[in-house]
């Protein structure tokens, strides 16, 4: 794999090779997947009866799940074992009406269906991290503006000067480090830079799920999640909640160390050729006080004077 540089940034390295038990194997996604949703619907949710008597499985029982999907309990349990690896796109389709799932969610199921069939032979393109250098370019051209080039599994590739001062203390680890998702976790200023940091990190683990579900066996996604789990019990339980959502843009509120506080609104862009490089950029109403606080990132702003 060939790794470039830009102005802005060394890309990752390599990455380190996958702790045991990091990144389950495609035969047994799925069933961890649909394990990880059925505990996550009640009964009442599911319109079932309570019933009488502890419950010992949180969510559905296998045989409820079964029931609501209208295939057999044995066929749902080989489902759920890894035993049965053709499931048709209608009974994915029941199991996810049955598990209330709906876009990334049951997009994801279907994915990880066709990854335990084989149906989908050749694996999604490899991470590429060198960043074009028309890319590297409009990122200057987008300033003031802070913008910045990500891999699919969240690793930071380039950034223009503010998309740099957004996120203090980012850049000073090294770059097969940069990763935002780490940043959020691990990070001092990364677990107080977001408001609310609990939605902010479950949408970024969310993303990280949606992504990693086309290529579950990756070094790198194995890596990454790997070291999280370990590090982060926060990060384990959300990742252990199989929730999937791409992100698409939307608006974040920062509680800024320097800039102070301000609610941007932040556009996702796919990059095409890259292997799912994705452009961020973020932008505020003009004339708000957001607006102002998000020029003092940029020394050149002419709006505002810059940050010390």
């Amino acid at each position: 794999m060939t790794h470039g540089t830009t102005p802005y940034g060394t890309p990752p390295g390599p990455a380190p090779a996958p702790p045991t038990g990091a990144a389950p194997r495609n035969g047994t996604e799925l069933g961890r997947y649909l394990r990880a949703r059925r505990a996550q619907v009640s009964p009442a949710e599911a319109g079932l009866p309570a019933g009488t008597g502890l419950r010992r499985t949180p969510g559905l029982r296998r045989e409820e799940l079964a029931t609501l999907a209208g295939v057999s309990v044995d066929y749902y349990t080989r489902l759920e074992r890894g035993r049965e690896t053709n499931p048709s796109p209608a009974v994915i389709d029941s199991l996810a009406r049955a598990l209330r799932l709906c876009g990334d969610a049951h997009e994801r199921l279907h994915e990880l269906a066709e990854l335990a069939s084989g149906r989908l032979s050749e694996p999604p393109p490899t991470t590429e991290f060198t960043v074009r250098d028309s890319v590297v370019r409009m990122l200057d051209a987008l300033r003031p503006l802070p913008a910045y080039v990500v891999s699919p599994h969240n690793y930071l590739l380039a950034a223009n000067t503010p998309g740099r001062r957004l996120m203090p203390g980012l850049f000073d680890w090294p770059a097969e480090q940069r990763n935002i998702t780490r940043y959020l976790f691990l990070h001092p200023v990364g677990r107080e830079l977001y408001v609310p940091w609990e939605e902010t990190v479950a949408q970024s683990v969310a993303h990280l799920r949606a992504v990693g579900g086309r290529d579950p066996d990756s070094p790198q996604l194995a890596a990454l999640v790997g070291e999280l789990c370990l590090k982060s019990p926060e990060f384990a339980r959300m990742w252990d909640r199989y929730e999937v959502r791409e992100r698409g843009g939307g608006v974040k509120s920062f509680a800024h160390p320097k800039a102070g506080a301000m609610s941007l609104t932040y556009e996702v862009m796919r990059l095409a050729r890259t292997g799912g490089q994705r452009l961020v950029t973020y932008q505020a109403e003009p004339g708000s006080a957001d607006e102002a606080a998000m020029l003092s990132l940029d020394p050149a702003a002419r709006t505002a004077p810059p940050l010390p």
